[in-house]
């Protein structure tokens, strides 16, 4: 399974995109702003998006991705989302009055994009890929997924507060090799991250003490304007775990 990072910032500028991740050429983890740098060949090859939640850092591209390709497709895309998250994309954004409804174009027997729910440590299967939703704990309702080729796993954690439960499930997965996580915050907006349910360095650090399996640590979700203050937290704070900054085109094989 090849996971290759298309966005990985908490914002936007210069060359930041936001929250998006492609496995192998069929497949997106979020889309956020990152998947517009995909060519149009490489977008009309995406079959399947997986949903951590419903903010804007991480949907933007969706709603133009699938008028971009529709017209080129056989198959319907498919969002893969819970089922409150669902609710929320038909409600406030193919809604007709943001985005047209795709679910219903041309007709509803035969739309350009289709929903499939997800729970909570259901696996999908997907060939031999198993794509898992795990626990988030966020200001809306949130997974985050964790990716299983057989031969390794990359745990991602989706938007998340402290979350004893996606620890759980790490140190449950024997083959588990990478943790993405994310820190939005310096240590200095702690506050705000506590209200918007995120992390800061310190946060994270209690988190990761959390983990007893070994892996390698990357840091997702920076804020733009702060990204050098709060790595510079990070690698004080939880320095045992090695973390490294998630970057765009980071590309991991598992």
């Amino acid at each position: 399974m090849r996971i290759e990072i298309l966005g990985c910032s908490g914002g936007i500028g210069s060359k930041l995109r936001t929250t998006s991740m492609r496995i192998d050429d069929d497949m997106l983890i979020d889309a956020g702003t990152g998947v517009g740098d995909l060519t149009l060949e490489q977008l009309a090859k995406i079959d399947h998006v997986f949903l951590t939640h419903s903010h804007l850092d991480h949907v933007a591209c969706l709603p133009l991705l699938v008028d971009t390709v529709c017209w080129m497709r056989k198959k319907p895309l498919v969002v893969h989302s819970t089922k409150e998250t669902i609710r929320i994309l038909k409600e406030h954004l193919f809604n007709w009055k943001i985005w047209p409804d795709f679910s219903q174009i041309p007709d509803g027997e035969r739309p350009f994009m289709v929903y499939e729910e997800v729970e909570v440590g259901k696996t999908v299967h997907m060939g031999a890929r198993r794509i898992t939703p795990v626990p988030a704990n966020h200001v809306v309702p949130a997974v985050g997924y964790l990716l299983d080729s057989g031969e390794a796993s990359l745990l991602f954690s989706g938007d998340t507060a402290a979350n004893d439960a996606l620890w759980d499930v790490a140190n449950r997965t024997e083959n588990l090799r990478y943790v993405i996580i994310e820190t939005a915050f310096p240590n200095k907006e702690s506050e705000i991250a506590i209200a918007s349910k995120h992390l800061s360095p310190s946060m994270l650090a209690a988190e990761l003490a959390k983990l007893t399996r070994k892996a390698e640590i990357f840091i997702t979700h920076l804020k733009p304007g702060e990204v050098a203050l709060t790595m510079d937290e990070i690698r004080r704070e939880a320095a045992r775990w090695n973390p490294r900054m998630l970057e765009n085109g980071m590309v991991f094989e598992i």
